[in-house]
């Protein structure tokens, strides 16, 4: 009896061990009954009805990264473009992920190349290649709400690679040096500009300050012989002053002013004008000078002596 308990017990521990299941952190197992969804294990340890109960898919819910290969895609101006993208995705819901499609990533990668071509096939080249963001920002949106139902999430759509055939590629080159030369050209135009502008201001500013230069120069050369003249004319004012306090009388200061107008003309061809009053004072000591004798220092004509006519008849 005691052998049979122990076989029953050795046969429940074999049975029940393999019916124990820990759900490891951020996933998730759909559990099935007798082929019938049931329920969904998060992160524990969870224990199954043996024969009855069974694990039809184990579910990760942490973001993956689908990266889909080159696909040729055309654009509306008929150029063939090779692209790939690379899509973040999530699940949010296991019952979804299990019961939604037979095969949600490949129908998410096939939903994704549909969706690329619809877009690229509206746009252009050039739009096609400074459209990124645009594109990225659709594609999101069109397979975040496509796959709703199938409890996957779209993060984020990236469009990889952008590869263009040679021709296309080779032009592009041949555009971008001509446009590099067209910057480049233009750079050195601006630059002999400003160069220009620089000498021409430089060159004005030397101008203005050589002006301001010579005109403070005048000045100074006014200034300066203004003050000469100035302390001449005082030097002479206080010549006549101590004169004056020296007792001297109006011949000496005429003499002195006759001095004054020799120093003037300083033996040049200079015109001089005499005020009236000195004319005037010359004329009277002229008259006086003539009347008196006073002042002449001419010498008398001598008188000639007579001859004596001899008287032919009685010699």
């Amino acid at each position: 009896m005691g052998g049979f308990i122990g076989f029953v017990i050795f046969l429940l521990v074999i049975i029940l061990i393999p019916n124990v299941k820990i759900v490891p952190q951020a996933h998730e197992f759909v559990i099935e009954f007798l082929g019938k969804y049931k329920a969904t294990w998060g992160a524990g340890i969870h224990v199954k009805i043996p024969f009855i109960e069974r694990i039809s898919k184990r579910v990760t819910l942490k973001e993956q990264v689908l990266d889909s290969p080159p696909q040729p895609v055309i654009t509306k101006d008929n150029v063939t473009m090779q692209i790939d993208t690379v899509i973040y995705y999530a699940v949010y819901d296991s019952k979804l992920f299990a019961y939604g499609a037979v095969n949600p990533i490949s129908a998410l990668a096939n939903l994704a190349a549909t969706t690329l071509r619809n877009i690229v096939g509206e746009l252009e080249l050039d739009g096609t290649l400074t459209s990124r963001d645009t594109i990225n920002a659709k594609m999101t949106t069109i397979l975040d709400e496509a796959t709703d139902k199938w409890g996957i999430k779209v993060n984020r759509v990236e469009l990889k690679n952008i590869i263009p055939p040679q021709e296309i590629q080779k032009s592009m080159e041949k555009q971008m040096k001509a446009e590099r030369d067209r910057r480049e050209t233009l750079l050195q135009a601006e630059g002999h500009k400003a160069a220009a502008i620089t000498r021409a201001e430089g060159d004005k500013q030397a101008m203005i300050l050589a002006a301001e230069g010579e005109r403070d120069a005048r000045i100074a050369r006014a200034e300066g012989e203004a003050k000469a003249v100035l302390l001449a004319r005082q030097a002479e004012a206080d010549g006549i002053a101590a004169l004056k306090a020296a007792g001297a009388d109006a011949a000496v200061l005429e003499l002195k002013k006759y001095d004054a107008l020799v120093a003037m003309a300083d033996g040049k061809a200079s015109k001089i004008i005499v005020p009236t009053d000195t004319v005037e004072m010359v004329n009277r000591n002229v008259i006086f000078s003539e009347t008196s004798g006073v002042g002449d220092v001419t010498p008398a004509a001598k008188d000639e002596p007579k001859k004596v006519k001899k008287d032919e008849c009685c010699d």
